[in-house]
């Protein structure tokens, strides 16, 4: 097997790049990320490579010659780039990389693509418990560039006759993961919504490089729902981690945006949405088909007291 890895230097990226390393039917592996990865990797390829330089994204591709594309090159609004710079990110690269996989002829063999439960949304019609029949629904910028992600790979994955995975990952958490979930869960005060205490689920790092590998070699096609066992409250995960919950009723939710962003944590309106109205899954799917025995949602909030502080999002223009 041939592996491209986008993405391959964040926390995800860089442990399924490892864990690739250490399979030796692997005969090549090429990474690529917008920056270098902070270790080296010891057999992959590593390519420094903005992915809106789209040529050479295009090239790179399509000189190397994957059998099994891992496009983890889904950059999170307030992640490690601003909301803008990391839609334009996912966009482009994603256009980049599928569209040259396109003209691969027969070589590429499968499709595994990082996705995101924001595609489901929480709108009043959405379903609470949602799993993989349930059409999108998404209701944040972040919902909407995931699945236009998803239709794309799709599309991509018909056209050549391949299977596409498409890991619907619940809030990505772990140690040196730079989630603006984590940061603002270790606020020594988190804004919560002052009418309701909604649940949400989250999935550990090492759990969704787990699952990224399965699908890899997995039969499957089409999405699965990747989530951690159990879920919690928001009162209680900010209680979990040390900090004091305050209320915030609807029109006072920019003012806390601008709080926490002062704080070091800034608060994008998908983290806003799981404030207010929770986030689960039905993660059977996975477990099933992927083998995935995942973390429990609690026991990985309650680990994050023991991890390294992530630095806060520095905005520096066409910086990630």
């Amino acid at each position: 097997m041939r592996v491209l890895v986008t993405g391959a230097a964040g926390a995800l990226g860089h442990r399924v790049t490892t864990l690739l390393e250490a399979d030796r039917s692997m005969v090549a592996i090429a990474a690529v990320d917008v920056v270098a990865p902070q270790r080296r990797f010891r057999r992959a390829r590593m390519t420094v490579l903005d992915p809106r330089q789209r040529r050479r994204t295009v090239e790179l591709v399509q000189k190397f010659r994957p059998t099994a594309i891992v496009h983890l090159g889904i950059y999170e609004p307030d992640a490690r780039a601003d909301a803008a710079l990391a839609a334009e990110r996912t966009r482009t690269g994603t256009l980049a990389v599928l569209g040259a996989a396109a003209d691969l002829g027969g070589a590429l063999e499968r499709i595994v693509v990082r996705s995101a439960l924001e595609m489901y949304g929480r709108g009043p019609r959405c379903v609470s418990v949602p799993d993989e029949t349930v059409p999108p629904a998404p209701s944040t910028r972040f919902g909407v560039s995931v699945a236009d992600v998803e239709r794309l790979a799709a599309v991509t994955a018909a056209g050549a006759g391949v299977p596409a995975v498409l890991l619907r990952f619940a809030p990505i958490l772990g140690s040196g993961f730079p989630s603006p979930l984590g940061r603002l869960l270790r606020l020594p005060a988190v804004p919560v919504s002052a009418t309701a205490d909604p649940v949400f689920q989250v999935v550990h790092v090492d759990d969704a490089a787990a699952a990224v590998m399965a699908a890899l070699r997995s039969d499957l096609d089409g999405p699965v729902n990747v989530v951690g066992g159990g879920a919690v409250s928001v009162v209680q995960a900010v209680r979990l981690c040390g900090g004091i919950p305050v209320p915030v009723t609807g029109p006072v939710w920019p003012l806390a945006r601008r709080l926490t962003a002062m704080a070091g944590a800034r608060l994008p309106e998908h983290h806003v949405e799981l404030l207010r109205r929770g986030r689960v899954a039905d993660g059977g799917l996975a477990v099933a088909a992927l083998g995935l025995s995942a973390r429990d949602t609690d026991a990985v909030i309650r680990a994050m007291q023991d991890w390294p502080e992530m630095p806060p999002l520095r905005l520096v223009a066409g910086a990630a």
